[in-house]
């Protein structure tokens, strides 16, 4: 099973390390079967609002990052990039490379994360439907490894839900792993009028429907303090929750109950 967590923003090396400290910690004790990789955002370019706090920048994240790394050996991490210049700057440092979900068909930018040693996530856009991801892929040829992760679909006015039906169709149907990210499924694009809403206590019950049908790798947004966020707050699980959440999962993937 693959955890990747953590903040929405990298906000500052000493809020991601804890954060990433935490979630490793937790993924660890569960045992070996919990690869965990951490996740935050340089620059959060899609914004509700123009006023909306974007994050510290390419080149100070990739200095904490970096930094990251030498203090939690073994430490994988995931960014996003939104255009071709970003990739070089970034490749020899992080593990992952994701395209955002509106950016999804940008053949540009999907082969050029696929030409780096970096593994490739790609997330499925709110806008296609599941068998729309057959053209995605056919732009991915040499790349290390490419994931797609589902994040949840319109429906309506500031609205996303999950299809499952669609999940199920992606593990059946194409050769790459389906990643769930659980926590933008629960939001509602634009729902607070100036900026995103949602609903965190969706997450674990979502959580524990995609890993019964046979989903073992998780997207999730954690922070300590998500209410006070500067972006993604209301569907950010809350870090003290972080355990249960996991721990949920790993019971209804892998059925292992660990003594707490």
């Amino acid at each position: 099973m693959r955890i990747i967590a953590g903040p929405c923003q990298h906000e500052s090396l000493e809020h991601s390390l804890m954060i990433a400290k935490h979630c490793k910690e937790v993924c660890e004790s569960r045992g070996q079967d919990i690869e965990y990789i951490f996740k935050a955002s340089f620059d959060k370019a899609n914004r509700t609002s123009a006023n909306g706090k974007r994050g510290v920048g390419l080149e100070q994240t990739m200095l904490d990052f970096a930094e990251m790394k030498q203090q939690i050996p073994g430490l994988r991490i995931l960014t996003d990039v939104h255009d071709v210049s970003q990739i070089n700057k970034i490749k020899n440092i992080v593990d992952v490379i994701q395209i955002p979900a509106f950016l999804c068909r940008q053949t540009d930018l999907i082969q050029a994360a696929c030409e780096t040693d970096c593994v490739v996530n790609i997330k499925k856009g709110q806008f296609l439907a599941p068998w729309d991801v057959k053209g995605i892929l056919s732009k991915t040829e040499g790349a290390k490894e490419v994931w797609i992760t589902e994040r949840g679909t319109s429906f309506g006015y500031n609205t996303l839900v999950v299809d499952f039906t669609g999940i199920l169709y992606m593990l059946e149907q194409f050769n790459a792993p389906v990643v769930f990210d659980v926590t933008h499924s629960v939001q509602k694009p634009g729902g607070q009028g100036s900026s995103s809403g949602g609903n965190r206590d969706y997450v674990a019950p979502l959580a524990r429907a995609a890993s019964a049908m046979g989903v073992d790798n998780f997207f999730l947004e954690v922070h300590d303090d998500p209410d006070n966020a500067p972006s993604d707050g209301p569907n950010m699980v809350k870090l003290e929750d972080f355990k249960q959440v996991i721990r949920e999962i790993d019971w209804h993937t892998n059925g292992v109950h660990h003594a707490e």
